[in-house]
């Protein structure tokens, strides 16, 4: 792909001029990204789009005039384009990342300081991978023609973590358990699906993928919706039934087997799939505590963190579900998750309520 117009055309808007030309940098590091343009607020941006409509929107919060909120709530009532938000570290950066996921951005980044060069690194990463999904998410002639999994080439497997499940592994039986893995669209179906729950649910484990800094934000969100009680990991939670625990940005979250209770155990380690934390860790470590005991749930997202996770968790007696393509934003992780026969049912997200309530009602011979 060597001319601009087959590249996927990024319009970074940024009140910052060194914030856009450092952005500019990272992006284009990747071959197959372009920036279409730029602009310092969003009135120009608007007038730049006038001309030509990018296929994503790398987007500031924090601006004079109109706020980066205001123009994704006109932007995705007009004509919605797909969004990546680039925020800062603090509490109010992130409080107003998660109000722009549920007003319709797709990803949530955290801006690396400019003089920062191992944060930039890092970031490079993160911004390239959740443009190239929120591209996928347009599902576009263009973007059917463009998308592909990135390779797996220099990836961590779980293995840096955790050893894999034994054979024939199984575990003594247990109070049920739930984990669930999601990426790109993550964080509004996982706000769907948690507050469909009744509040006498099988204790849950959950990895989105989201920077630190923001998903305790993301569990007090949720816990203001919620029946349930949905908190941020921390290590040796005793899990309980009408609990979700949120995996920690920037830390793996593994499930543990003490005797006949389970406990949350939060893991520094390297990428794993690219993420940190990573859905495999923790389906693997549901594997290796509660086998038949568990039951597994990969929702949306781009690539294929999880599908090996929940293959294991299937291999050792869970139950196993991955959600359609229809209601995914990004059919990645569940569709490569069905390829390896890691899914024992594929559902819709409005169906996994129940399917939850249900396992939970049999397993228990209720």
């Amino acid at each position: 792909m060597t001319m601009g117009a087959d590249k996927i055309q990024v319009l970074i808007v940024d009140d910052s001029a060194s914030a856009r030309a450092m952005l500019r940098h990272m992006i284009e590091t990747d071959p197959q990204i372009v920036v279409q343009n730029t602009a310092s607020d969003a009135f120009i941006a608007v007038d730049r789009m006038k001309r030509q409509l990018p296929d994503v929107i790398l987007l500031d919060l924090e601006m004079p005039g109109m706020s980066g909120l205001t123009f994704i709530e006109k932007i995705m009532a007009q004509k919605p384009i797909p969004i990546v938000v680039c925020s800062s570290h603090a509490q109010k950066g992130s409080d107003a990342a998660l109000s722009a996921l549920r007003a319709g951005a797709l990803e949530a980044i955290l801006k690396p300081a400019i003089t920062d060069q191992s944060q930039i690194a890092l970031a490079t990463r993160d911004i390239t991978h959740a443009i190239r999904a929120a591209f996928a998410s347009s599902k576009s002639a263009k973007a059917s023609m463009m998308y592909r999994e990135e390779s797996r080439d220099g990836k961590n497997s779980p293995d840096v973590i955790l050893p894999k499940p034994g054979p024939n592994t199984a575990a003594p039986r247990t109070e049920p358990i739930v984990c669930i893995g999601a990426s790109t669209g993550g964080t509004v179906a996982l706000e769907k699906l948690l507050t469909a729950l009744p509040a006498d649910c099988p204790p849950i484990l959950i990895v989105q993928h989201m920077p630190p800094d923001f998903t305790a934000g993301f569990a007090r969100r949720l816990n203001s919706v919620c029946t349930i009680e949905v908190v941020e990991a921390t290590n040796q939670l005793r899990l309980s039934r009408g609990t979700a625990v949120i995996a920690k940005g920037g830390s793996h979250l593994l499930l543990r087997r003490m005797t006949n209770m389970y406990t949350t155990s939060v893991v520094d380690g390297p990428y794993v799939q690219r993420h940190n934390p990573s859905v495999d860790v923790l389906f693997r470590s549901a594997a290796n505590a509660a086998c038949q005991n568990a039951m597994g749930i990969l929702l949306t997202g781009m690539g294929d963190d999880g599908a090996l996770g929940l293959l294991e968790m299937r291999q050792t007696g869970a139950n196993t579900i991955a959600q359609d393509e229809a209601s995914s934003v990004v059919f990645g992780m569940p569709r490569v998750a069905i390829e390896k026969g890691a899914a024992g049912r594929v559902l819709p997200l409005s169906q996994m309520a129940a399917a939850i309530m249900q396992f939970d009602r049999q397993y228990r011979g209720q």
